[in-house]
C-alpha cells in the first residue's frame, strides 16, 4: 500500500486537465470520436453483439467489437477473461495517460478514480446459468473490481476509488480526484467513468418505460426516451504546479463543480428542477464566473419526457432569457450511465481545444411551452471559453462541471 497521508490542504490549488481518453460507439480514441461528432455521425444502432440469435435488437450506441477485440487493443491477455467495462476503461485509461506522458513512475502519488454503474454484468449474463460451474462472475460483478482490474493492469499503485451514483457517477469521481488533489492525497487522479452494455440493463429501464425504440430525440417535442450506450471517458487532472513540475501542457481547467441532491423521486427530478438549478450553480460559484460567462453547456438530455424538462426549467432559472448555445451528445453515444459524465467531460475539453460546439442530433421541434433551441449544427464561429457539463443521475444526485481554456 502506499502513502496516502495528506501532505497539506490547499484549496486554492489550481486543477488542469492534461490527458483525455474515450472510446464509444463512435470511435476508439480521441481522434475518431472527435472526427465522428464534426461529421454529426450517431453510434446509435440495433445491437449485434449484445444479443443472442433470436432475441430481440433495440438501438443503443453498442462498440461493435467483442471483448477479445478490444482486449487486443488494450495489450491484455485475451484469456483474462476481464468484463467489458474493464477492457473499456483499459483503453480510454492508456490513451489518456500517453497524453499527459505518465506512466510508472512515481506510482504512489497517482490515484484514479471511476464511475461505473454495472460492473461485470456482461460476466455475470454469461456464466450465470453454468454456476457452480464457473464462478468467475461471482469475483468480477461488483462496481469496484472494475477499478482494481484498470489500476492493476496499467501499473496505478496509488489511491484507487470507485464512484457508482447512477448517470452522475462519471461526473462525481472526477469532482472527488479534484478534491484528492486539493487535499494533497495525491499530485494527479485518472478520473471519469466506464459502463458496458447490458440485458439487465436494457429491461430494467424498458421496464420504467424510458427507452425509445428509435434513436433518440433530446430536448425534441416528440421525444419518446433514452438509448443505452456503452464507452470509457477519463481526464488525467493536476495540479497546475505539478504539471508544470514535469513539463506537461494543460490542456483545460477543471475550474469549477459541484453536487447536489433535490431527494424529490427515486428516478426522477423535481418538476422546478431543484437538484439541476443547484450544482449548476454552485458549480458556477466554484469557478468563480457570471453565468454569461458561458460557452457552450453539454446538457444531460437524455430525451426522457422528466428529464428534459426539468433540465430545461433549470436552465432557465440559472440563465433567464439568455441561456448559452447547448446541446445533447447523447444522440451520438447513447446514454452511457456511469461513464456518461467522463465522456461528456472529454467531449466537454475537446470543444474548447478546438473552439466548437457540437450539435443535439435529430432535434426538429422545440418542446411545449419552452422555446429552448438546442444547437442543430457544429458551430465553429464562436469562442468557446468556458464549458458547463451536466450529469443527473436517479434519486436526484446532480453534478455540474466547469471547464475553462487555460
Amino acid at each position: 500500500m502506499g502513502d496516502f497521508s495528506s501532505s497539506g490542504l490547499d484549496m486554492n490549488k489550481e486543477i488542469c486537465v492534461t490527458g483525455l481518453g474515450i472510446i464509444s460507439a463512435i470511435g476508439y480514441n480521441r481522434e475518431e470520436n472527435l472526427r465522428s461528432l464534426m461529421q454529426q455521425r450517431t453510434g446509435i444502432h440495433l445491437v449485434e453483439l449484445l444479443i443472442d440469435k433470436g432475441e430481440h435488437a433495440f438501438m443503443a450506441g453498442e462498440i461493435r467489437s467483442t471483448n477479445p477485440q478490444i482486449a487486443a487493443l488494450t495489450g491484455c491477455d485475451k484469456s483474462s477473461d476481464l468484463p467489458r467495462s474493464a477492457l473499456l476503461a483499459i483503453v480510454a485509461v492508456r490513451e489518456a495517460m500517453d497524453q499527459a506522458g505518465i506512466s510508472g513512475e512515481d506510482p504512489w502519488r497517482t490515484g484514479i478514480v471511476l464511475g461505473n454503474t454495472v460492473g461485470g454484468m456482461d460476466l455475470t449474463e454469461k456464466y450465470y446459468h453454468k454456476f457452480p460451474g464457473n464462478n468467475t462472475y461471482i469475483k468480477s460483478h461488483s462496481c469496484g473490481y472494475i477499478t482494481e482490474q484498470v489500476a492493476d493492469h496499467l501499473g496505478i499503485r496509488g489511491y484507487a476509488t470507485t464512484i457508482s451514483t447512477a448517470c452522475s457517477s462519471g461526473a462525481n469521481a472526477i469532482m472527488l480526484g479534484a478534491r484528492l488533489i486539493k487535499h494533497g492525497i495525491v499530485d494527479r487522479v485518472i478520473a471519469g467513468g466506464t459502463d458496458a452494455l447490458s440485458k439487465f440493463t436494457y429491461y430494467g429501464f424498458s421496464s420504467l418505460m424510458v427507452v425509445d425504440p428509435q434513436i433518440c430525440r433530446p430536448f425534441d417535442k416528440n421525444r419518446a426516451g433514452m438509448n443505452l450506450g456503452e464507452g470509457a471517458g477519463v481526464v488525467v487532472l493536476e495540479s497546475v504546479d505539478a504539471a508544470i513540475k514535469r513539463g506537461a501542457k494543460p490542456l483545460a481547467m477543471l475550474s469549477g463543480y459541484a453536487n447536489a441532491n433535490d431527494a424529490y423521486h427515486p428516478t426522477a427530478t423535481s418538476p422546478e428542477g431543484n437538484g439541476p438549478f443547484l450544482s449548476m450553480t454552485a458549480a458556477l460559484r466554484k469557478a468563480g464566473i457570471e453565468s454569461s460567462r458561458i460557452s457552450y453547456i453539454n446538457v444531460h438530455g437524455t430525451g426522457t419526457e422528466n428529464n428534459d424538462v426539468t433540465e430545461a426549467t433549470a436552465l432557465g432559472r440559472v440563465f433567464g432569457n439568455h441561456v448559452p448555445p447547448f446541446s445533447s451528445t447523447k444522440s451520438y453515444f447513447g446514454h452511457t450511465l456511469g461513464a456518461a459524465g467522463g465522456i461528456e467531460a472529454v467531449v466537454s475539453v475537446m470543444s474548447i481545444l478546438n473552439q466548437v460546439v457540437f450539435p443535439n442530433l435529430f432535434f426538429s421541434e422545440p418542446m411545449d411551452g419552452l422555446q429552448l433551441i438546442p444547437v442543430k449544427e457544429v458551430l465553429t464561429n464562436i469562442p468557446v471559453n468556458h464549458v458547463l457539463s451536466n450529469s443527473f443521475g436517479f434519486g436526484g444526485n446532480n453534478t455540474s462541471l466547469v471547464f475553462s481554456g487555460c
